[in-house]
């Protein structure tokens, strides 16, 4: 498997071919795209692994491409991502034999919290993979019941939205509804939250409480936050694992959205949270109202480091790219610990991180998308010397 969840494959001239749909093991039929491609359509499989599972849900076979690994065992979803980090930490971050181990267990099916639809004829749907089409559904199987709720037809009415993002808080079950462009027309059970993109672009707020390792946060709608609350527990058990042990002094955050690590791993730590977005930064502030903190809202590379004893970042699928490693590094950090959304962003920055003086500790994998070819990692990089 490669970064992005396709399977390389190889015809017998050696010739690569990514085919989604195909599992490490097995010979497939494929039908390739065109003269000189390297993209293949998956026709049949003619020897399978034993990991291989009809997928759980009716739309899958409708076309819809919310979940592409679900012809997988959850157990081999996890060693494929695995394997996905381990080959992008040594590909592209230029290490010999990297340490790469699971993170606890997390369930694939109704355990997400956060769901974008589109609209078509009324109906709320996912995209078909690869398209713009939309597969009408009136269940997800991969989200919690007080969401699935909203999709049952005639509970919500999108009014003239075209896209709509639902969001059920954990520990509080508030939930919110974001309309974009507008929420004109809207409908939706009276304890769900309502509001149009066009009202917040007017400086409108609504926001949400949630709860991770007991600690309430306020989340904004248009506030970035993980999307299953197993999963957010995860990965701040994570990252206050490799946290442990660092040297004294001050927590930077960076791209730290609402603050969540900054509250639930920083301890007694000066922190400084860096993060580009008004609404989570505003966010940020309200959570750490009780802290000895600093909020900077403008973007990283725009941000003049401070000297720190630790830096968590959390960056977009790019990650963080020259910029990003360049402030990460002038923080004079002992530790760095890295949350990567994308195998092939966090090898690039293993590469730039260990050229500028730091050894890669481990990286531990975290199933936050399951049922899918996504990968959710923390890193652990410790300055050499």
């Amino acid at each position: 498997m490669v970064a992005g969840g396709s399977a390389l494959c190889r015809d017998a001239d050696g010739r690569i071919v990514l085919v989604d749909g195909a599992l490490p093991g097995e010979r497939v039929s494929v039908v390739v795209e065109g003269e000189g491609s390297s993209l293949g359509v998956l026709d049949t499989v003619l020897e399978a692994v034993a990991g291989r599972v009809e997928p759980p849900c009716p739309f899958v076979a409708e076309g819809c491409g919310g979940c592409d690994w679900q012809h997988a065992a959850p157990a081999l979803q996890s060693e494929m991502r695995q394997e996905i980090v381990a080959d992008a930490l040594h590909r592209l971050g230029r290490l010999n034999d990297p340490v790469v181990r699971p993170g606890p267990a997390i369930g694939a099916e109704r355990s997400r919290n956060t769901l974008r639809v589109a609209v078509a004829d009324g109906r709320l749907g996912l995209r078909a993979r690869g398209t713009n089409d939309v597969v009408a559904v009136d269940d997800c199987l991969v989200v919690v019941p007080r969401l699935a709720a909203l999709l049952v037809p005639g509970i919500v009415s999108p009014g003239s939205a075209t896209e709509v993002t639902l969001r059920v808080a954990d520990g509080t079950g508030e939930r919110l509804l974001l309309a974009e462009p507008t929420a004109e027309g809207v409908r939706a059970p009276e304890d769900v939250a309502v509001i149009g993109a066009d009202e917040l672009a007017a400086g409108r707020r609504r926001w949400f409480f949630t709860e991770v390792a007991g600690h309430r946060l306020r989340v904004s709608a248009s506030s970035f936050f993980q999307t299953r609350g197993a999963g957010a527990e995860a990965l701040v058990a994570i990252v206050a694992d490799q946290v442990e042990g660092a040297p004294e002094g001050t927590f930077v955050d960076l791209y730290g959205g609402v603050a969540l690590f900054s509250v639930t791993v920083a301890g007694d730590r000066r922190v400084v949270v860096v993060e580009r977005s008004a609404a989570a930064a505003a966010d940020a502030r309200q959570n750490l109202a009780d802290r000895a903190a600093k909020v900077i809202a403008k973007p990283v590379q725009r941000w003049r480091p401070v000297p720190a004893a630790v830096v968590v970042a959390d960056p977009a699928r790019a990650g963080l790219g020259p910029a990003g490693v360049q402030r990460t590094v002038a923080t004079g950090a002992a530790r760095v610990v890295l949350v990567s959304c994308d195998a092939a962003s966090l090898g690039r920055d293993t590469a730039a991180l260990v050229g500028a003086g730091y050894d890669h500790v481990e990286s531990v994998v975290v199933d936050m998308f399951g049922h899918t070819g996504h990968v959710e990692v923390v890193t652990r990089f410790d300055r050499r010397g």
